[in-house]
């Protein structure tokens, strides 16, 4: 299976644009997590998450199949990054507490990155898979925006999207004491800057790719009316799923 890299061709744009989590996410996660050596990001993109793990552990191995997006990722003295694939982890087995992927396990193959994260934990290690669906900001924004996510752009989204809509209950998960949960991360934003986090969508870039313009540049006028000259809250639900290898027997 060829690793799909939807996001290279705007990394820099992804880094500025792209949100980070919540504290909330990273307390619910951590207090499942009783030894805090070494976590692996996976898919870290411009380090989102690695960032943050960074304040608790003492080894972050951060990787991407993007080289474009690590050349983007923000530094720290115990982030190792390097690119590798999700499924084919460059990793020594049982050595990780906690293994993480923000807003990409849609992308992968997920059975044969289960079996990787299981070589990679240490018995009773966690693993702990996030993303986020479409925000809301008020009712003519978000129906605007919805608008342009399934009839302008929907044709481009890849098939593998829809499993962020079901927040990944169809894909496997068969790992020891699952639990679920949700957050909501909130972002104090201009129509301007909102407008450029729509772009970062990997469908609008790919409609951009085939039509040859910028599909947002249609609606900004309709945008920055609805919006105003002030900032607004943006806000993003988060859904979180996690469970932990089996300790050995």
């Amino acid at each position: 299976m060829i690793p799909l890299d939807r996001f290279s061709d705007h990394a820099a744009e992804y880094a500025r644009y792209r949100i980070d989590y919540p504290g909330e996410l990273y307390d619910y996660i951590l207090a499942q997590v009783p030894t805090r050596q070494r976590v692996w990001d996976c898919a870290t993109g411009n380090g989102q998450a690695a960032v943050a793990l960074a304040n608790y552990f003492d080894e972050v191995e951060a990787t991407d199949i993007s080289s474009n997006q690590l050349e983007n990722a923000v530094r720290r003295p115990n982030i190792e990054y390097q690119p590798a694939n999700a499924e084919h982890a460059p990793f020594a087995d049982e050595t990780f507490d906690l293994v993480t992927v923000g807003q990409a396990l849609h992308w992968f193959n997920v059975p044969a990155f289960h079996q990787e994260v299981r070589r990679v934990l240490k018995p009773g290690g966690v693993i702990a898979e996030w993303g986020y669906g479409l925000n809301q900001v008020n009712a003519p924004i978000d129906a605007l925006v919805r608008f342009i996510y399934t009839d302008i752009v929907g044709p481009f989204w890849d098939p593998m999207r829809r499993h962020i809509e079901t927040e990944y209950r169809d894909l496997p998960f068969d790992f020891d004491k699952p639990r679920r949960a949700r957050f909501i991360a909130r972002r104090e934003w201009l129509v301007e800057w909102y407008m450029n986090y729509l772009r970062t969508w990997s469908a609008v870039q790919a409609f951009r790719k085939k039509n040859g313009y910028d599909p947002i540049d249609q609606f900004a006028d309709d945008l920055r009316r609805h919006w105003g000259p002030h900032p607004r809250e943006v806000r993003f639900p988060i859904f979180l799923r996690m469970g932990r290898k089996e300790f050995n027997v």
